[in-house]
């Protein structure tokens, strides 16, 4: 087993036991440094950042929640304290025992989790680094496809396009970005839209494991580059690939809480009729706006209309006008073909809005 398997499968075994001796021992030597409700959180935080291994979007989560945790909580003044309460606490929990080539490993690793917790916490702003979130709704449209309704604790203060660091505990100290798939509501509800892929251990569990009851934890917004420019008055042209529908449906939300005479074209593309998973949020919007046109693209259904047949950026650009803003969500083929495909159509570059690449 390699140096970096054996840390995380050490971190792994004390997530369950390891959050108490991490705070108590923290108590011992800084007395009312760390709250005891927020120490699971910070604990299985702190053991995956050290150990490392995630893809760039899921540390840029991870630490965007830290950031925020360390500057909320004074705790950067005593990051070597935080730091020798967690090793205790892992290496109370490890079997076999640590060795000195692990401990070694774990203080170097310590040091660079370190320097990306000060820099996180530098760009990070003021407010609470968390918020418990129950989940209230969890819809399976497809086998893959999970819609959750949470409801906050507290009211999430995000705006339509932005991107959200979700946790649940199911999957300790893991963070995945996840856009909201509505405006802001009166009742502080966000719904959320994922899908199951083979290598996503944390939307795997909240696509098929987690149910209505259950506690999920939500972090800072941050903004990815999908915004609506207050002062721009052009019409909208919205292409949407799989669950990158879901801060393109935000978005016209926005519009619809307050109109301002522009309209709006809805492209949302999937493989079959099957594959289009919000169809009825779809039909309804469309109904009670008559500003909006939504445009299914069907990649690989044979049955679809002719002028339905075909991918999402092929289909949109058959509606294209010159006085579009475009913006642009899905999978990373979709992404790398839009970044070619509308400047060569004549589109241009500040009318194109992709997704931004959220890393640390």
């Amino acid at each position: 087993m390699s140096i970096a398997a054996a840390w995380e499968a050490a971190v792994d075994k004390a997530v369950d036991g390891g959050a108490n001796d991490f705070w108590c021992t923290l108590e011992d030597r800084r007395p009312g440094l760390l709250p005891e409700r927020d120490a699971p959180l910070l604990f299985a935080a702190l053991g995956r950042l050290t150990v490392g291994g995630d893809d760039p979007a899921g540390r840029a989560a991870l630490l965007a929640v830290l950031g925020r945790a360390y500057r909320q909580l004074g705790l950067l003044p005593h990051a070597a304290t935080v730091g020798g309460a967690l090793l205790a606490a892992v290496a109370r929990h490890a079997h076999p025992r640590l060795t000195p080539q692990l401990v070694d490993a774990w203080e170097r690793a310590g040091r660079r989790a370190a320097e990306a917790l000060r820099r996180a916490a530098a760009r990070a702003d003021d407010g609470p680094a968390w918020c418990p979130a129950e989940v209230i709704g969890h819809d399976r449209p497809c086998d893959t496809i999970a819609i959750l309704t949470v409801r906050p604790w507290q009211r999430l203060p995000f705006q339509p396009g932005q991107a959200v660091p979700v946790c649940t505990p199911r999957r300790p100290g893991r963070w995945r970005w996840l856009s909201p798939a509505n405006a802001p509501r009166p009742d502080g509800a966000v719904e959320l839209h994922l899908r199951a892929v083979a290598a996503g251990a944390v939307a795997h569990s909240l696509v098929h494991d987690v149910r209505p009851g259950e506690l999920l934890h939500l972090g800072p917004p941050r903004d990815a580059g999908l915004r609506l420019d207050p002062s721009a008055r052009r019409d909208l042209l919205f292409v949407a690939g799989g669950t990158g529908l879901a801060p393109l449906r935000a978005l016209v939300e926005q519009v619809a809480a307050a109109p301002d005479g522009r309209r709006v074209t809805l492209v949302v593309g999937a493989r079959t009729f099957a594959d289009l998973y919000d169809a009825t949020a779809l039909d309804k919007l469309q109904s009670a706006h008559d500003w909006l046109t939504v445009v299914p693209a069907f990649s690989h259904d044979p049955g679809a209309e002719p002028a339905e047949q075909g991918d999402a950026l092929t289909i949109a650009l058959d509606h294209h006008h010159p006085d579009h803003d475009v913006y642009v969500c899905g999978p990373p083929p979709m992404l790398a073909g839009a970044r070619l495909r509308l400047p060569a159509a004549g589109v241009p570059a500040d009318r194109i809005h992709l997704p931004a690449e959220l890393v640390p």
